[in-house]
């Protein structure tokens, strides 16, 4: 679905904006020593802290800011070396103190950007408005009884990174690349797993629509989504649902709404609060927090190279096309394994074995590269048999599915299968001559001048010879033969 809506009077343009809430990578909680393992028993890894008994103090975990600051590195952003921790007052049964520890106007992280690729090989920046550090809520559970409401505060107290992008967002592709390409980056730098199934990494929409080249209208909010997928989905239903009450005269109204992944639609969860309503106050137990801005450098420093460099880098180095170094940067095991089998090889060819049938494979079987049963050394193994010739390109796929399948490396496989390619020339002159005599007619209409049969004459000699005569050499014996 495109950014564009066609209603019944005429085109409405997405305005769409994203909340991302990324938790940090940390042992410990934002304001406490808790645990934050996922799958614990319920309320088990609960504080006096986080459970907000009277009289406990929250201590923030410097870890946990180290973490949002190399976020905000990674992502080209504005690190505010003065920023201060506020409560966010709301009430909900599973936030025990009443009031959320967040940071409202003074975040830690200012204006950022996010490149996006896009599938016509086209990118667009999307605009980082802040990110802020706040600690998560619990967790309210509703199907255990139906008569009770049961509260697990694990994630009370859990660090958050929220990550508020600008309205730059205008389809659900390009909120599905953004969502993709953020993530990637957070993996990269190590401060979130992206784990969107675990709610490691969560999603809240905010989409509106315009006439082009209009004011922004009216927005709803989706919340928490927790997945690439059904946020892009949610996006489509939710479009189409306000050009409806648009174009029949009404107006959007200012809500947060869930989307049910059952019927691919939103629903209506309640009205929109605004910021004065949570009656944001600096909280008195923490100072203010002042970095040092040799720390923050040292930092930057220790950066590793993210995923846009390495993408530049891929196709500079190896002569890639944008979109397969695209595909091999999105995460950073898949671009080292390529550029490990790269390492003497040709580079193109080693792309496309790796995004191709290797990736393929993996996605069959449903591993992740680091579990490959194909190493890198047996995958490059494979390509040195293509290019000095052992075997021909449509063999090493066959040799491939049998080392995926058996662990094996290709030069046992090639001897055990009898798959070594034909390049002595007397031999594939055999098999020609036998096709050509075995085929007077179709021999006549080429010398008739029907070109096109040469690839029928290949394809035949290819079979005869069991697909282990080397393509380029029957070719050249063809075209001698046939013209001759």
């Amino acid at each position: 679905m495109s950014g564009v809506v066609e209603g019944r009077t005429g085109p409405w343009e997405m305005v769409i904006g994203l909340e991302i809430h990324a938790q940090v990578t940390s042992k410990a909680k934002l304001f406490s020593g808790a645990a934050t393992a996922f799958g614990a028993e319920p309320n088990t890894q609960v504080s006096l802290v986080d459970a907000a008994m009277p009289g406990m103090l929250p201590v923030i975990n410097g870890y946990c800011v180290e973490q949002a600051v190399r976020t905000g590195l990674a992502l080209g952003a504005e690190i505010k070396l003065f920023s201060v921790f506020d409560r966010k007052n709301y009430f909900y049964p599973d936030l025990p103190a009443g009031y959320q520890i967040s940071q409202f106007s003074q975040p830690v992280v200012g204006h950022g950007t996010v490149v996006i690729d896009l599938k016509d090989g086209s990118t667009r920046e999307i605009g980082i408005t802040r990110l802020h550090m706040e600690m998560d809520a619990g967790k309210s559970v509703h199907d255990l009884r139906a008569d009770a409401t049961h509260v697990d505060l694990n994630r009370s107290g859990v660090a958050l990174m929220e990550i508020v992008s600008e309205p730059d967002i205008r389809s659900p592709e390009e909120a599905g690349a953004y969502v993709r390409k953020l993530r990637s980056i957070l993996r990269y730098v190590g401060t979130c797993d992206g784990n969107m199934e675990e709610g490691s990494l969560r999603c809240d929409v905010n989409i509106s629509m315009r006439r082009p080249g209009e004011a922004y209208g009216t927005r709803a909010e989706i919340k928490n989504v927790n997945s690439v997928r059904y946020m892009m989905k949610a996006i489509e239903y939710e479009a189409e649902r306000q050009v409806e009450i648009l174009e029949d005269g009404g107006s959007v109204a200012l809500e947060t709404r869930l989307f049910d992944a059952r019927t691919s639609t939103t629903r209506a969860m309640r009205s929109k609060e605004e910021a004065h309503d949570y009656r944001y106050f600096p909280d008195p137990d923490l100072l203010p927090l002042e970095l040092d801005a040799a720390w923050v450098e040292s930092l930057r420093a220790g950066l590793p190279e993210l995923p846009d460099a390495k993408k530049a880098r891929f196709i500079e180095q190896f002569g890639l096309s944008p979109y397969d170094a695209g595909v091999l940067v999105a995460e950073q095991d898949s671009a080292a394994f390529f550029e490990a089998v790269a390492a003497g090889h040709d580079g193109k060819l080693a792309a496309n074995w790796v995004t191709g049938d290797l990736f393929g494979a993996l996605k069959k079987a449903g591993l992740g590269i680091g579990q490959s049963p194909v190493s890198v050394d047996r995958l490059g193994g494979l390509i040195e048999r293509i290019q000095d010739n052992t075997i021909s390109g449509r063999i090493a796929k066959e040799v491939f599915e049998i080392m995926f399948e058996s662990g094996r490396d290709a030069d046992t496989v090639i001897a055990e299968k009898g798959l070594k390619q034909v390049t002595d020339v007397g031999a594939i002159e055999a098999v020609v001559d036998q096709v050509i005599a075995d085929n007077p007619d179709k021999t006549a209409e080429f010398r008739g001048g029907k070109d096109k049969l040469m690839g029928w004459f290949v394809g035949q000699v290819m079979k005869a010879s069991k697909v282990k005569a080397n393509p380029q050499m029957a070719n050249q014996v063809l075209a001698k033969k046939l013209k001759g």
